[in-house]
């Protein structure tokens, strides 16, 4: 699978790759997962975008929000995958690309639950209980530094 990665600011991604990036989250988060929320929370233009493509398309992506953005922490989220490339690790590489991206700092994100162990074995652990967000279980959790 040749993927071509990139790590950009708000400010230097293109009209066309936050199209392909909003397109994916939508996908994913509001179709797929059936779930009607607004993906366009005012947090992109402080975020740092990352993301995998493949042949044009941009296949995982996730964002890192500065310490204060959403948590005291820095935070992770927006983590997503193609659907038709699951299973083959990419979500992991997508992951340890954004942990060296964001350094040796404590890290936050709210998890969907079903994925909590998957984040736990990148270092995560459990920091709230189960809620609901936005018709979904998640759990908040944190890495440390």
């Amino acid at each position: 699978m040749q993927l071509v990665w990139h790590d950009r600011a708000f400010a230097q991604l293109s009209a066309a790759e936050l199209y392909a990036i909003v397109r994916l989250r939508e996908r994913v988060f509001v179709v797929e997962q059936r779930c009607i929320y607004l993906d366009a929370d005012g947090l992109d233009p402080v975020a740092r975008h990352l993301w995998a493509e493949r042949a044009g398309e941009v296949v995982a992506y996730l964002r890192i929000l500065p310490a204060g953005a959403r948590y005291a922490e820095l935070a992770i989220g927006r983590v997503v995958t193609a659907p038709e490339l699951r299973g083959a690790g990419l979500g992991r590489e997508l992951m340890h690309r954004g942990l060296a991206a964001a350094g040796p700092v404590a890290i936050r994100l709210s998890a969907q639950a079903h994925l909590e162990a998957f984040y736990r074995e990148l270092g995560f652990r459990r920091a709230s209980e189960v809620h609901d967000e936005d018709g979904i279980p998640h759990v908040e959790m944190v890495r440390d530094p």
